[in-house]
């Protein structure tokens, strides 16, 4: 690889810094003799703290600002947690690598209780996520869910205020930052589908750059990258956005013979009232097919109605 220096967009959250301090890491490793630097960014995303995701634009919000430093060359990738990634990136941009998936489930943090299922009447729960949201209420209806921006220092110090009994968050994040004792319990996905790409990386370039393919691919883990594939699969083909309430989440099971690909989706109601569930398991080389499949077996049982009223 002819590139002597290469540099990481990021987003500037203690969280994000970490994110691209382990792919710096992991290229170091492969390419000694290269110079790696961070580019530090803050995004739209970052900013509007008093607005829900899905009233200002969604999570593209967090990976613009990278965007434009891929165009006008200041950086050469950019490292985001691939729950963040739209199914349908902008040209001229691509996924070029997905790294070995952390925690894919959700947390439960909470200063006095064990469980959601401890919590008593009118608990208020905090999430930024209508996924969570939704899910919790069907679950809990005795619950009050009340929405959660920030940082994940700022989401831990809102709960810390006493603003929120108890709140959700990604048990990656938590994990990666050394804060595994805060979570009271990890969520199973029965009672939290997790979010397209939770717990995953992903690196972007500009498709202009192509020779930095071959540069990532030894960062490139092939059966994350079949999870993404059909998670993703069902958020393009449901056309998913913040102002929807849906999961998909893939996991890798040892057949008889080979490995084998198993994955869920819903989509939901915010209030809980319904949620529409799918499911399917076949070969790994399937998995874009897979999550199309799913996505069309919610569309059929009724999801579309929902898709078509929130997405207006």
């Amino acid at each position: 690889m002819a590139l002597n220096k290469l540099v990481i967009a990021t987003r500037a959250s203690r969280l994000a810094l970490w994110q691209a301090e382990h792919v710096k890491s992991l290229l170091l490793e492969q390419y000694p003799q290269m110079k790696v630097e961070l580019l530090s960014l803050s995004t739209r995303g970052d900013e509007i703290l008093d607005r829900s995701l899905a009233k200002i634009g969604g999570k593209g919000l967090f990976i613009k600002e990278l965007e434009t430093a891929l165009l006008d060359g200041r950086a050469h990738i950019a490292v985001h947690s691939l729950k963040d990634v739209p199914y349908e990136l902008p040209q001229p941009f691509q996924l070029a690598a997905v790294l070995p998936r952390g925690n894919p489930l959700d947390a439960f943090v909470s200063n006095q209780y064990d469980s959601l299922a401890e919590m008593p009447e009118n608990s208020i729960v905090g999430t930024s996520s209508l996924r969570r949201e939704s899910q919790i209420r069907t679950r809990y209806p005795h619950l009050k869910v009340n929405p959660l921006r920030g940082n994940l220092d700022t989401r831990l110090a809102k709960l810390d205020a006493g603003e929120f009994d108890a709140i959700i968050l990604a048990a990656a994040g938590l994990e990666r930052m050394g804060m595994e004792s805060r979570i009271k319990r990890v969520l199973s996905a029965e009672v939290s589908l997790p979010s397209a790409g939770q717990g995953a990386l992903g690196i972007e370039i500009n498709k202009d750059r192509s020779e930095l393919l071959s540069l990532l691919a030894p960062l490139i883990c092939d059966d994350s990258t079949a999870c993404a594939l059909a998670e993703r699969s069902v958020s393009r083909v449901l056309g998913g956005s913040c102002q929807v309430p849906m999961a998909a989440y893939a996991q890798l099971t040892n057949g008889s013979e080979k490995k084998q690909l198993n994955i869920r989706a819903l989509v939901a109601e915010p209030d809980g009232s319904v949620i529409y569930r799918a499911e399917q398991t076949g070969e790994v080389a399937l998995a874009t097919e897979m999550g199309e499949q799913v996505a069309n077996h919610l569309l059929a049982q009724g999801a579309n109605e929902i898709l078509q009223r929130l997405s207006l």
